[in-house]
């Protein structure tokens, strides 16, 4: 999904907001219906002190329904790494991505020298959310986003963002007419929230207003001051593909931490042409997309940047994976045969409460494979002698006594 430009790892605090009506995302209660969210959102505009320009807004919110559909069903939770990288690391993005490059080279010399992004970075963002502009989204942003606020998975997270909006219409930042986009509420050739616009929004083209849909300076000048703002490594690159040595100790480390890289050059980690990996002082993560049989990469800081950008580690891949291929870079190797993943969301949440009733805690199930997900098969599979990578595979499976089809 693109929830663009917002770290999902920094949900925004709401202690501002009556806690009486605050639905936190994992409580457990009936869902409100609609016009008791806008009952809500009235007397949370009220405490904030908003015009009665957005109770007129509020009056005039609706539900779509299909977004919380959407919102079940995220590609980049839903498709294989192989899947997902071939959609968007095509051909079509990499050509008129190098055009891209070409046709904005003064502006993005302008904004590497003051920002420190190189130029294929930000062309790869642009390509992945919006293909650079063919598909900015139609829906209406107020009422996804007010769908999604009132819905009780992440109704705290939507119900800010919703507020930044109002607060965007209320100094006339932007316009009712304007709010089109994606089911989630994103904007503009870069798919902006409605918090990194308010945040983050700079005038790129000098015409003395900001235009995310429209002006294709604003997007991308916006874009860069955010990840400058949010910790961007000018000196660093995203990550690298690597290969594994046979016999790998997966015990040696785990998932979704990092450590220094002679350490994994010490478990005999080299790069993906067999060359030795750098002596470099910096951390770094082990990411296997598709457990031990699939691609390996090493990622650096500037990977939880992406992931701050959209907090899906095939996303963020993806990003660097197209944003070396803009210059020149041979890509990742082997994405020929686009397999799906070999199990459903309905499955993983079932692997998920197996794992959970036996002692493995993994969270909620939620048919994510995520951190919490990783950590506790990694620990099943040490525990049963399986390779210890942390992926939901075959054996895993059967030795839960489940089905993976």
């Amino acid at each position: 999904m693109k929830h663009s430009l917002i770290n999902f790892k920094k949900i925004m605090c709401l202690g501002m907001f009556n806690s009486l009506f605050i639905l936190s995302a994992e409580a457990n209660i009936e869902k409100p219906t609609f016009k008791q969210c806008q009952n809500r959102f009235h007397i949370q505009a009220k405490q904030q002190g908003f015009s009665e320009n957005i109770t007129d807004v509020i009056d005039n919110l609706s539900p779509i329904e299909r977004v919380l559909v959407f919102d079940k069903n995220q590609a980049e939770f839903a498709e294989s790494f192989a899947q997902y990288v071939k959609k968007r690391v095509s051909n079509y993005h990499i050509i008129n991505g190098k055009k891209l490059l070409k046709t904005h080279r003064v502006l993005f010399k302008e904004l590497q020298d003051k920002y420190g992004i190189p130029p294929q970075y930000l062309v790869s963002f642009w390509g992945l959310e919006t293909v650079f502009g063919k598909h900015k989204g139609k829906m209406s942003v107020l009422n996804s986003i007010a769908t999604l606020a009132c819905d009780n998975r992440r109704s705290e997270y939507f119900t800010a963002e919703l507020f930044d909006l109002f607060s965007l219409i209320e100094n006339k930042t932007v316009s009712l007419e304007q709010l089109k986009g994606s089911w989630a509420g994103a904007m503009g050739h870069m798919q902006f929230m409605p918090s990194a616009y308010r945040k983050y929004a700079i005038d790129g083209d000098g015409d003395g207003k900001v235009d995310v849909w429209k002006s294709e300076a604003d997007a991308i000048t916006t874009a860069a001051n955010y990840l400058n703002n949010i910790g961007w490594q000018q000196r660093e690159r995203w990550g690298r593909e690597v290969k594994l040595p046979q016999g790998f100790d997966f015990e040696a480390i785990m998932f979704d931490t990092p450590y220094p890289l002679s350490k994994f050059k010490s478990l005999g980690i080299t790069q993906i042409n067999g060359k030795s990996l750098s002596n470099y002082d910096i951390n770094a993560e082990l990411v296997l997309p598709n457990g031990h049989q699939g691609h390996a990469f090493l990622v650096y800081r500037n990977f939880n940047v992406i992931m701050d950008w959209n907090l899906s580690k095939n996303y963020a891949l993806s990003v660097g994976i197209l944003a070396d291929k803009l210059v020149g870079s041979a890509g990742v190797s082997n994405i020929t045969q686009a397999k799906p993943l070999a199990f459903s969301k309905t499955k993983m949440q079932l692997l998920q409460t197996k794992l959970n009733e036996i002692g493995f805690e993994t969270g909620k199930p939620d048919g994510i494979w995520g951190p919490n997900s990783r950590k506790a098969i990694r620990a099943f599979q040490i525990e049963k002698n399986l390779t210890a990578d942390g992926f939901p595979n075959k054996e895993v499976f059967q030795s839960l006594g489940l089905s993976q089809s």
